[in-house]
């Protein structure tokens, strides 16, 4: 019989500060849901960035919006939604970060590191919800 996932739910303020709460929810998480070593600084990176987009690409840091975050856990994999209340955007538009044109561009390599650092990344809602999932 498989266990059935558990879900926490956190809803945050559009201001940088609430990066330093992501990271203090993550810590947590890690030690109650005993997220292994080899993929939390991975999990870190991800979330921290994509909620960083959604702070200020997505709700433009408008204090009236916030950004709604949730972690389930499975018996296989960890998996993160992060949404705001943007326009949203089209996540295919975003041009590659390693090509030559694009090195020195300072932003457009947050979605680029969760793809990376993650197992699946797939966005909904026109870009302004996106779910990140990590395998155990």
């Amino acid at each position: 019989m498989m266990a059935s996932a558990q879900i926490q739910k956190y809803r945050l303020d559009s201001t940088i500060d609430s990066l330093a709460k992501v990271e203090q929810i993550i810590e947590e998480l890690k030690d109650l849901y005993r997220i292994p070593e080899d993929i939390y600084g991975n999990i870190l990176v991800s979330i921290t960035e994509a909620v960083n987009n959604a702070i200020r690409h997505g709700n433009k840091l408008d204090p009236d919006k916030k950004v709604d975050f949730s972690f389930e856990s499975s018996e296989k994999e960890f998996i993160f939604k992060i949404q705001d209340n943007g326009t949203g955007f089209d996540p295919d538009s975003i041009p590659d970060p390693t090509l030559p044109e694009n090195i020195d561009k300072p932003d457009g390599r947050g979605i680029f590191i969760m793809k990376n650092l993650s197992d699946e990344v797939k966005f909904e809602d026109e870009g302004r919800k996106i779910e990140i999932t990590f395998h155990r």
